[in-house]
């Protein structure tokens, strides 16, 4: 709902409208940690064992209290992410099922509708808000670990499909490199998180090798399980090292790479133009970077549009606190803006720097070449 301003200039009309707004706030806040609720119980694995169960039925499947069991199931079917056969029916013999065209939602992780990570992320996000409070009095940030495995399980949840669908359609916005590493090459991959881009790359580009580097040790860790279970760890090295910090790469620099990505990381790497500057020293004659950040405004308004406002709120709460306890150097926040981009780019020595056109619902992408092309 947005605020809407009395022709009259009535202080009165707009108060109760932002007041409405804000209790309409409450409603989706509250069905995401539903679905939270539902994801760690397992209760959409449990449902969607069956074509549908009755109460008892279900809280047995579930391993779940039964009257809590009844309350889940009657506000996930109020929401219109369930179903019931009879809903007036005495609640013993009503029976609830999770409809098919819902269950790519809930169940697949790696489908293109696949929206579980919302709660997960919404949840993740507010398990660490008494510190950030209690940060924003010193500027002295909050620690990424510090969110928990909400904020890490979550960012994989909303990113995994694309990079399982979509990654290589990235890729070849960027014919050459894509043409390079059909026939062998190196990648690395900054920002890796728990790996799934990693393993996406290394399944689009079958004789390329890919390095994946994270500074999170939680995430090296899972992305170390996740390479292992993938039968990937001949093809995907994973370290734990600091973008920004050459000597981190020391030994992969004679080697050098064919292409360096920066997935949904870039605003959070508290000295971005020294990564940069590290990637760009880490490319190989012909290589490339790729960056995909978030997709935002060219600069700053209000009454923004929902990608500003969603980003914004992201930022207060989790980037910007989790940047600026990195230290006392550049915190960009989630907002980052094409021209900021542009700007660090040139600032790392980079002769070229283009927006590319892919389509993402919530991110932009870049390409950044050591020379203008």
């Amino acid at each position: 709902m947005d605020i809407v301003m009395s022709a009259d200039g009535d202080d009165a009309v707009v108060a109760a409208n932002l007041a409405e707004r804000l209790i309409e706030s409450l409603l989706p806040g509250l069905e995401l940690l539903s679905i939270e609720f539902g994801r760690r119980l397992g209760l959409y694995e449990a449902l969607g064992r069956a074509d549908d169960a009755t109460i008892e039925e279900f809280a047995a499947a579930a391993g779940i209290d039964r009257r809590i069991a009844q309350e889940w199931l009657e506000q996930q079917t109020a929401a219109g992410f369930l179903t019931v056969d009879d809903a007036s029916a005495a609640a013993a013999v009503r029976r609830f099922a999770l409809p098919a065209a819902h269950r790519p939602v809930f169940l697949d992780p790696d489908d293109p509708f696949y929206a579980v990570g919302t709660g997960t992320m919404f949840a993740g996000t507010a398990s660490a808000f008494d510190a950030v409070v209690d940060a924003a009095r010193t500027g002295a940030g909050v620690r990424y670990g510090a969110f928990g495995t909400g904020v890490r399980q979550g960012l994989e949840q909303l990113n995994r499909p694309g990079y399982v669908n979509d990654l290589d359609g990235w890729v070849a916005a960027l014919p050459d490199v894509r043409d390079r590493l059909r026939r062998g090459g190196r990648i690395l991959d900054l920002g890796a998180g728990t790996g799934w881009s990693s393993v996406a790359l290394a399944r689009a580009f079958p004789a390329a090798r890919v390095v994946a580097v994270d500074l999170d040790p939680a995430s090296v860790a899972d992305a170390r399980r996740l390479v292992h279970a993938e039968g990937l760890d001949e093809r995907i090295e994973v370290r734990r090292a600091n973008a920004t910090v050459p000597e981190d790469f020391a030994d992969l620099a004679p080697e050098g790479f064919d292409l360096v990505t920066v997935f949904e990381a870039l605003h959070d790497m508290n000295e971005p133009v020294a990564a940069l500057t590290v990637a760009r020293s880490l490319l190989r004659d012909g290589g490339a970077v790729l960056i995909g950040d978030e997709k935002v405004a060219d600069a700053f308004t209000e009454q923004a549009d929902f990608l500003d406002r969603l980003n914004y709120a992201f930022s207060v709460l989790h980037c910007l606190p989790a940047t600026m306890a990195e230290g006392e150097r550049v915190a960009n926040g989630t907002v980052l803006r094409a021209g900021t981009v542009r700007d660090w780019a040139a600032e790392a020595g980079f002769g070229g720097s283009t927006v590319l056109p892919i389509e993402h619902p919530l991110w932009r992408f870049y390409r950044l070449d050591p020379q203008a092309r």
